[in-house]
């Protein structure tokens, strides 16, 4: 992992004259999490400097404290997916009518969201140029042309790139955008078997990428008919939970498309015995999205908490001089602070500008949810030692220097932990299991997690829909997750009254 240099725009004092220490008061949040969630939700992007609001409208500006948090998710991920031998590659954004169109169910799924170029210039195009909304119909015709023998299979590839699909219903930062940036990873392979173990492979690096990076609790399943990728043969996701709205969200998806693409674009191989085969295919993919899901999970009414695995800064300096202080001696003790730490692998940063005041810099770092507050006074360095204060729940300790490099490590640890397990601890308090209609209407609007027995119909699950329409949106699946209770026989199915046939994941969704 990188280690300091990340906070460039917190280095600015220094020598000349002294500086008058601005009366600056307007750092705090006007909106609270538990009154207005949603405003509370663009105020943190916006104040912990993650994004800033576009003149187009679902587009953002994704800023270093936003990007920073991308390359570490990206660093694991990638390294990850480089051990199962998959290659980078780079297709156009671009993609003709026609091959967007060949996949009619695919096509169809995605067709209110394309977005299309017409002119160039001030000339009509021959022919409008869809802007990639996923990459399957750019790719697969060259898959095609690449794969002939089952020696060249398989053929597994990522991109990491930007896609666009125009969204019209309540854009909002990281979680609905117009473009986001992604990676896309899509493989072929000689059996169904062979995809099948991929597609769970992902999923469990999604997982972690979640759980054990971003600290979110999420719950790994299968998507229904209804709400799987279009043309594809089964889906599976992980689901993270808002409990603040009610809301389940999408985490990530890893799609097991069968043979269906295959037969489309005539993607084939021959056998061993010099038979002609069609490939199975998967594709998958998380997007931005992941760090919007982590802002709503841990944010409180200071603003962003940062686990400490993607904090870009985990450890942030600040030098407290009091009057007829030695100014000079508590300067060198915080560098040497920050460079004892650096060359731990530990990200920190020593915050030096002489136009804030002490406290509002504290509040400044802690609306950007740096994990851990090193302060250094007179007295800290009478005593040879430094305070801490930790960003998730406030407390301080006095720590000796000689001690400093392992005590934050644990502090670090301490807190990625406790983040996971105190929204561990909300989501599971909100999961409700039901087993009636009436029952179900009541979760819903107590803003539960539902699990309910389904009989796994399409037609119940859009009678739900059609039922639960109203100002918050309808309730859906959001997953049959793959830890199932015992389904004791007998048990009817929530809605229809039928046999139930699994346990499955309902609510409200963003």
């Amino acid at each position: 992992m990188s280690t300091g240099g990340k906070g460039g725009a917190a280095k600015g004092g220094g020598g000349g004259k002294k500086k008058e220490v601005k009366k600056e008061t307007k750092l705090g949040m006007a909106y609270r999490k538990d009154d207005n969630f949603g405003e509370w939700y663009s105020e943190v992007v916006v104040n912990s400097e993650m994004i800033e609001y576009y003149d187009i409208s679902g587009c953002y500006i994704l800023r270093p404290w936003a990007m920073e948090i991308w390359e570490l998710l990206k660093e694991f991920f990638d390294a990850e997916i480089k051990k199962l031998k998959l290659k980078p590659y780079y297709f156009p954004l671009f993609v003709t009518e026609n091959v967007l169109q060949k996949e009619k169910d695919h096509i169809e799924g995605f067709a209110p969201e394309v977005a299309w170029v017409t002119k160039s210039g001030k000339s009509d195009l021959e022919a409008p140029i869809a802007i990639r909304p996923t990459s399957e119909t750019v790719m697969y015709p060259y898959f095609s042309k690449w794969i002939r023998s089952h020696r060249d299979l398989p053929l597994r590839c990522n991109q990491w790139c930007n896609v666009v699909r125009w969204e019209f219903s309540n854009p909002t930062p990281f979680i609905r955008s117009r473009e986001f940036l992604w990676q896309e990873g899509h493989t072929a392979f000689a059996t169904k078997e062979e995809a099948d173990q991929e597609v769970l492979q992902i999923l469990e690096l999604y997982r972690r990428i979640y759980e054990e990076f971003l600290a979110v609790p999420v719950s790994k399943g299968r998507k229904s008919e209804m709400e799987k990728f279009a043309g594809g043969l089964y889906t599976t996701s992980v689901e993270a939970f808002i409990p603040n709205t009610g809301r389940g969200i999408q985490g990530a998806t890893s799609h097991c498309l069968g043979q269906n693409f295959a037969k489309m674009f005539d993607i084939t191989f021959e056998n061993e015995k010099g038979a002609r085969e069609m490939v199975w295919q998967n594709s998958w993919a998380y997007t931005t999205r992941s760090i919007g899901v982590m802002v709503m999970t841990h944010g409180d009414d200071k603003g962003l908490v940062l686990p400490p695995r993607v904090a870009p800064i985990q450890v942030i300096v600040i030098p407290v001089p009091y009057k007829d202080a030695d100014t000079t001696a508590i300067k060198e003790a915080c560098e040497s602070t920050v460079y004892n730490l650096n060359q731990s692998d530990i990200r920190a940063d020593l915050d030096t500008r002489e136009n804030y005041s002490p406290g509002w810099k504290y509040s400044h770092w802690e609306m950007k949810g740096v994990p851990l507050r090193i302060e250094i006074g007179p007295k800290d360095l009478a005593n040879k030692q430094v305070r801490i204060v930790r960003r998730d729940n406030g407390s301080k300790v006095d720590i000796p220097v000689i001690n400093l490099v392992e005590e934050v490590k644990a502090l670090l640890d301490g807190i990625q932990e406790n983040l996971l397990k105190t929204a561990k601890e909300k989501r599971d308090a909100c999961i409700e299991v039901i087993k009636t209609w009436d029952d179900f209407t009541a979760a819903l609007n107590n803003k539960r997690l539902i699990l309910a027995p389904w009989c796994d119909e399409e037609e119940v699950e859009k009678d739900v829909k059609a039922r639960t329409k109203g100002d918050l949106g309808a309730a859906k699946t959001l997953c049959t997750p793959f830890d199932q209770p015992e389904l004791p026989e007998g048990t009817l199915c929530f809605a229809s009254g039928k046999p139930a046939k699994k346990w499955s994941f309902w609510g409200r969704s963003y």
